[in-house]
């Protein structure tokens, strides 16, 4: 790639960013790594940068480091108008992701998986249906470990499976994975995307470098995932909870995960082998089978893959049950759809954790899933009152200072047989550094409940 020698400013130092700067510098690039966080915010990790001769810059940007540099990365976290990055734009720095950086670097075939709701799971099960056939899978990106961590004794042989997110994409150039999901479109990080226009436009930069040799797999179900899919020069699998009137797809039909290609129909898995809660997760399943399979993975990795999987923390990932009560944790559901798709999971009444940094999105969607399995929200957070003003009239609205208050309340109003949810519709960052820290505390919470109780189950 033609590092060594080249001045490149690394923008933001949480995961992604640590990772782009320690690959950088051990690809001989003269780096400056730069946060707007002073020291005593930043992880050990950072800091340990300028032992490996990366200049930190913390406490604020230097515009003359941007327009200086040959190559600026950008970390998720950072917005892509940070005016620095306009700067360094003006100047004509080239500013890329860091999805970027790390795909520049990949010579063996990639997978690729973004979308609203699902990304986790799909990516997951996908890399997990891939290792069955051995070889070197790696899995990562949007999950897991950033992209930039994971290159180190890569080869041509090397089979990867990268969850990626809108963040990401809008800041790729020439990312381009043989295999691309797009699993739906939905409103979010509407408080980063300045429209929804925009954010579905980043979104579909998945297919942009795509061509007839590639696969799209699309969700036929969403217009508007077709839509942006309708761009796209790559082949085309659709998939749906239905058989297609006509052509190749995926589907669901008596029970059973199918896919039809070439006019042939063979059976991915059966519905009752999969052993995680929710219709969307065994839609999710079946877009990773049905991928497998066009990457080469044999029918008996794939079933028996969907037989061994139990899901990936924080998501639907059941905590405790105590004194009847069950508590599940989905902190992923950082949006109003994914929210709903999480509520209506369950048929049990459902006292429901939601609020966070408000990031769009309309909490009004959710009062019919909530008639139907609501018995309460407990409302957290910056939202609120958001929350409180959108479903109060649908059933009681509980505010709660904190998410520890929140599962206490819940468990107060909960009967034998209920479900306590957290489904937040809203990112972590008013309470948390991210989804994960979130969903940690309320796993904590929830088990300090069961300790002080003195019984589970």
């Amino acid at each position: 790639m033609g590092l060594a020698g080249q001045r490149v400013v690394v923008v933001g130092l949480a995961r992604s960013g640590v990772a782009a700067a320690e690959y950088l510098a051990r690809a001989g690039a003269r780096v400056v790594a730069t946060d707007s966080k002073g020291t005593g915010e930043l992880s050990p990790e950072a800091m340990k940068l300028s032992g490996m001769g990366i200049e930190l810059q913390a406490g604020g940007h230097r515009r003359e480091s941007f327009t200086s540099a040959d190559m600026v990365v950008v970390s998720p976290g950072v917005p892509w108008d940070q005016p620095d990055l306009q700067a360094a734009r003006a100047a004509g720095v080239e500013v890329i992701a860091e999805l970027e950086l790390g795909a520049r670097a990949i010579t063996g075939p990639m997978a690729a998986i973004t979308g609203t709701k699902g990304k986790s799971t799909t990516t997951a099960a996908l890399g997990a249906m891939l290792a069955a056939g051995g070889g070197d899978v790696r899995v990562g990106g949007n999950i897991g470990l950033p992209l930039c961590s994971l290159l180190e004794g890569a080869t041509a042989a090397t089979r990867w499976v990268l969850e990626v997110s809108s963040f990401q994409l809008e800041g790729t150039v020439h990312f381009h994975p043989r295999l691309s999901v797009f699993l739906n479109l939905a409103a979010d990080h509407l408080d980063r995307h300045a429209s929804f226009e925009e954010y579905a436009a980043a979104k579909a930069r998945i297919f942009a470098n795509q061509d007839a040799a590639d696969w799209a797999v699309v969700n036929a179900d969403d217009p508007l995932v077709m839509e942006q899919a309708r761009a796209s020069r790559a082949r085309r699998l659709p998939f749906s909870v239905q058989p297609p009137a006509a052509g190749d797809g995926a589907f669901l039909q008596d029970g059973q995960a199918r896919l039809r290609r070439d006019g042939a129909t063979e059976t991915l898995f059966a519905l009752d082998e999969v052993k995680v809660p929710g219709a969307h997760l065994a839609l999710d399943l079946l877009v990773a089978g049905a991928s497998a399979r066009l990457l080469g993975a044999s029918a008996e990795e794939v079933r028996g893959a969907v037989r061994a999987f139990r899901g990936i923390e924080h998501v639907l990932e059941r905590v405790e049950e105590i004194a009847g009560v069950a508590f599940y944790n989905d902190t992923k559901a950082t949006n109003v759809e994914a929210a709903r798709r999480s509520i209506e999971s369950f048929t049990t009444p459902v006292i429901v954790i939601l609020g966070g940094h408000y990031k769009g999105g309309d909490f009004g969607e959710l009062a019919a899933p909530l008639r139907v399995h609501g018995r309460a929200v407990m409302a957290i957070g910056e939202a609120a009152a958001r929350v409180e003003q959108a479903l109060s009239s649908t059933l009681p609205v509980v505010r709660s200072p904190t998410l520890e208050a929140a599962v206490e309340g819940a468990f107060a109003r909960a009967r034998p047989g209920d479900t306590v949810l957290l489904a937040p519709a809203c990112s972590s960052f008013d309470m948390f550094r991210d989804y994960a820290a979130r969903g940690q505390a309320f796993k904590q919470a929830v088990r300090a409940l069961a300790a002080r109780r003195g019984n589970r189950g």
